[in-house]
């Protein structure tokens, strides 16, 4: 099957955050929006055909989780990433980030800690303060342009009484894909300070050629306090319709999360999104082997054009993701600074570094989730920009 990914699909006046919100986080609609953590691309034909059978019958009521949805989650992952996933350990959410403060309010209590890694994604942050619990950050160490764990800091976070740890796997915004032995490490410390752990792996089919993610889950054994937060919305573009699961092992923790969502009353969902997110599951394989290949291509252009062109920036290349982490602390500016000159010298809407917390200062997060021919004028953009500084 042939995919187009290099189609220009206008996403204006269509209610996008992405590209109708740029007004108002950026001031202007001047800019080409490689900011919020979607896709230009269109949804894979398996999905929309699904919809389109949905939306042909015309009755659109409350609507049960099928029995189908829960086997496709089983199918995918054991196809995919080799863990063999069991129907009670599956819990249907509302989203990811939903999830994070479900579990925020179901595993610690109001003070208690909450463990998370900056920089990162950032409601890992506000699902911790908005709860009222104690953030506890454990940062992620810069190593010759590569991001590891400090492990003794974690161990020592650990010991502050935390209850609950917060894994952002594969890492968003640096891209890293953690490794088993990191992961066995992260098991070790869990498991000697009775720590849960929920791992957020929406990002684990967006990994690049000669890398492996291990799904924290798997390694798992009895006992362990593992929860796993997946979702197809990262990989199939779909992130609108909303839905995710959860993977819980361990009844109580199950019954735990259940009750958080059922005090928001978080029964019921689209059945456009459940519809959209089996297909995915079911029938997209061949769609997200021919977008990584696309997207590496992208990545790998966008590497050797900055260290060609812009050497005054330095990417953090990353593993997994269609999310660039562009290291800018050589041009000298404040954040405040460096989110202006991308906005007015450059015309580019990017994410500021500074919003992922700790560590993020200097740095710009770019979204290569669109057809190269953009990101080509994207970079264009940034050298000239660049070099306007030294005149």
């Amino acid at each position: 099957m042939i995919f187009n990914f290099d189609q220009e699909i206008s996403r204006e006046n269509t209610a996008s955050v992405k590209f109708d919100g740029r007004q108002q986080y950026f001031g202007t609609t001047d800019v080409t929006p490689l900011w919020v953590a979607d896709m230009d691309f269109a949804v894979p034909d398996c999905v929309t055909r699904a919809l389109q059978e949905r939306i042909n019958h015309p009755v659109l009521g409350y609507t049960l989780y099928p029995d189908s949805i829960y086997q496709s989650i089983i199918d995918w992952f054991q196809r995919r990433h080799q863990w063999n996933i069991e129907r009670d350990w599956i819990l249907m959410a509302p989203g990811i980030v939903p999830s994070l403060f479900a579990a925020v309010q179901a595993f610690a209590k109001e003070g208690e800690g909450v463990i998370v890694q900056s920089p990162v994604y950032f409601p890992f942050f506000s699902a911790v303060t908005t709860n009222h619990r104690q953030l506890i950050n454990n940062p992620l160490r810069e190593v010759n342009g590569r991001y590891e764990i400090d492990f003794e800091h974690l161990e020592t976070c650990a010991k502050q009484g935390a209850r609950l740890f917060l894994l952002c796997t594969p890492h968003n915004p640096v891209g890293r894909v953690w490794s088993e032995a990191e992961l066995q490490q992260v098991l070790d410390i869990g498991r000697r300070y009775d720590l849960t752990i929920l791992s957020d792996d929406i990002h684990c089919d967006l990994i690049y050629s000669g890398v492996k993610h291990t799904m924290l889950g798997r390694l798992a054994q009895p006992g362990d306090k593992i929860i796993t937060a997946i979702a197809p919305n990262k990989t199939f573009n779909i992130p609108g319709l909303g839905l995710s699961a959860l993977v819980i092992p361990d009844e109580q923790q199950r019954t735990a999360m259940k009750k958080i969502f059922e005090s928001l009353h978080m029964g019921n969902h689209n059945p456009l999104s459940i519809t959209a997110f089996e297909a995915a599951y079911r029938e997209g394989d061949a769609w997200l082997d021919a977008l990584m290949q696309y997207l590496e291509a992208t990545r790998d252009f966008a590497q050797d054009f900055i260290a060609r062109e812009i050497p005054q920036l330095k990417l953090i290349k990353p593993e997994a993701t269609y999310l660039l982490w562009l290291d800018c602390r050589a041009l000298g500016m404040s954040d405040a600074r460096l989110r202006d000159f991308f906005v007015h010298q450059c015309k580019l809407g990017m994410n500021p570094g500074s919003v992922f917390g700790e560590g993020g200062s200097g740095f710009m997060r770019m979204n290569i989730g669109t057809t190269k021919a953009r990101i080509a004028s994207a970079l264009a953009a940034i050298k000239q920009g660049v070099a306007g500084l030294t005149k």
